[in-house]
């Protein structure tokens, strides 16, 4: 995949930055990390800067957040009551556990929105349950754009810097990426673990 990347960033440039970091806030096993850090070497050997990579590949990511919030905005709590309501009983889901889920997103979802920009994987998923919630969406645009700004600043700046050792930067991000999904895995399988033992006291 790498080798299409950067093929696909050696053609089109500017566009192909913007279209690959789009798709990969839709698909995330598309990695962000090779395409901002080399994005950032292209600008010592093209003419390409770092201020226009930013933009397009801020531009991208904000495009493709935009279309998951849309989906997920389409996915109407009366719609999951009625998949609730079908195949909750398996995974011991009730109505109220939807309504306790939204209102928990009213409540910290901004934040949510925003710090989740800097964790791989969940900063593309994130815009789904935003749209679910209905969150204000000038709101979601704005801290979407300021989190992934960051987060591409950041990666593209270091990958300018360190020019051709580009790749040593993705195995350090790797890395990063691999304890935030073993936390996120954890964090899961607790929250799991305590939700079904409040049902198994409740029902005795």
């Amino acid at each position: 995949m790498e080798n299409w990347i950067m093929e696909t960033m050696g053609k089109f440039g500017y566009i192909g930055i913007l279209l690959l970091i789009m798709l990969e806030n839709i698909f995330p096993p598309i990695p962000s990390e090779v395409i901002l850090t080399f994005g950032g070497a292209m600008t010592a050997k093209t003419e390409m800067t770092i201020t226009g990579v930013v933009i397009v590949s801020t531009i991208g990511s904000v495009l493709g957040a935009i279309i998951l919030y849309f989906i997920g905005s389409l996915l109407e709590i009366k719609r999951l009551e009625k998949i609730v309501d079908k195949w909750g009983h398996i995974l011991r889901l009730k109505r109220e556990d939807l309504y306790k889920a939204d209102r928990w997103f009213e409540k910290y979802g901004y934040w949510t929105v925003f710090f989740c920009r800097f964790i791989p994987l969940i900063r593309s998923l994130i815009s789904l349950p935003a749209g679910m919630a209905k969150m204000n969406f000038g709101i979601f645009l704005f801290l979407t754009t300021i989190g992934t700004f960051v987060w591409n600043f950041v990666l593209i700046r270091i990958g300018a810097a360190v020019g051709d050792s580009w790749e040593d930067i993705v195995h350090y991000m790797d890395m990063y990426s691999n304890v935030a999904y073993a936390l996120i895995a954890v964090i899961g399988l607790a929250f799991i673990g305590i939700y079904i033992y409040k049902r198994i006291i409740k029902q005795n």
